[in-house]
């Protein structure tokens, strides 16, 4: 290309190419807008005021490191850490299960398919603060529905969200047994936070699975039948490889947002909430707790804060390099 070539080029370029990128970044300013100030900024004031000692809103001196170093010899911040992962562990497994066997059985020609749908997805759109509600009359100890079905079986009602003793231990126990604390297992009350939970946030997963599933095409399925492929063969030979993208997706933020739990554990439980005896009280309430209940330590909160950041990102950053390796986008 000749100089002068090049310099009508990039006349060009400067002409018409600005106007098409300036008309772009005014298409996204909106969210971008949006995203940096109630995304980024909160995280960078975070990651600063960590390293501050802060009281009622008002810095008092400089802390540097020692905050985190307190923050990992801090007894509440591992059990909240427990409770956490016996939440997700709770979670993750369940729903991932809970909501593909649905989604096949929706997929299927039924009558009435749309009503199902929609009947499971509501949950999904129902405020969450009617769903806690609901679901803490289901569980009161004297006048709730729960126990009065477990009566109705011949069983113990029980107390459910204020019962300490972890769901292993009582099996045990009924079986005459005794286990170690370390492995008693979560709470009865974390478990019932757990089956709410599960049951509010089915119904967006089984419509992402229900989405995968439609996009299987019909000849696959034609096609291992004639080779005499039975249903078993047919769902581990095509549908699961072909829903990968689909698992990996909803393994990666159902994961994430169990790490998020607050609003049920705030409304359902005790009072002050995360009980009884703090063995509902996950990480994000503790970070609230600390930041706006506990006389406002903020550069500590923000410490609770970022280690959990940092525990969300490894975590998705290893279930990435497992799990992707076996994701089939075609």
């Amino acid at each position: 290309m000749q100089r002068g070539e090049t310099s009508v080029a990039a006349s060009t370029w400067r002409g018409s190419e600005w106007k098409k990128l300036a008309r772009g970044l005014a298409y996204i300013a909106p969210a971008g807008i949006i995203i940096i100030v109630f995304r980024v900024l909160p995280i960078i004031a975070a990651f600063a005021v960590s390293f501050y000692y802060v009281m009622m809103g008002k810095i008092v001196g400089f802390a540097g490191l020692s905050q985190y170093a307190m923050l990992f010899r801090d007894s509440e911040f591992w059990n909240a850490l427990l409770n956490t992962t016996y939440f997700v562990i709770g979670t993750v497994p369940l729903s991932l299960f809970l909501s593909l066997f649905i989604a096949n059985l929706l997929n299927q020609k039924i009558r009435g398919l749309g009503g199902y749908r929609t009947l499971y997805f509501l949950p999904v759109v129902t405020s969450l603060v009617a769903v806690a509600m609901v679901w803490k009359w289901i569980y009161h100890p004297r006048l709730g529905l729960l126990n009065y079905l477990v009566g109705l079986v011949g069983m113990t009602p029980k107390m459910w969200l204020e019962e300490p003793r972890g769901i292993f231990s009582m099996i045990a126990g009924g079986a005459g047994l005794s286990l170690p604390e370390w492995a008693s297992g979560p709470s009865l009350a974390l478990v019932a936070l757990i089956i709410t939970n599960l049951w509010r946030g089915l119904g967006y997963n089984i419509i992402i699975f229900l989405a995968g599933l439609q996009n299987i095409p019909g000849e696959y399925y034609e096609a291992a039948r004639i080779d005499g492929a039975n249903r078993w063969h047919m769902f581990w030979k095509i549908t699961w490889p072909l829903i990968s993208p689909v698992t990996f997706y909803i393994v990666i933020m159902t994961t994430i947002v169990s790490f998020q739990v607050f609003t049920l554990v705030y409304l359902m439980t005790g009072s002050p909430p995360g009980g009884p005896l703090g063995t509902t009280k996950v990480l994000v309430y503790y970070i609230f707790e600390k930041g706006f209940e506990s006389g406002g330590d903020m550069g500590y909160a923000s410490c609770v804060a970022l280690v959990l950041f940092g525990i969300v990102l490894s975590l998705t950053l290893i279930q990435r390099r497992i799990i992707e390796k076996r994701v089939h986008y075609n």
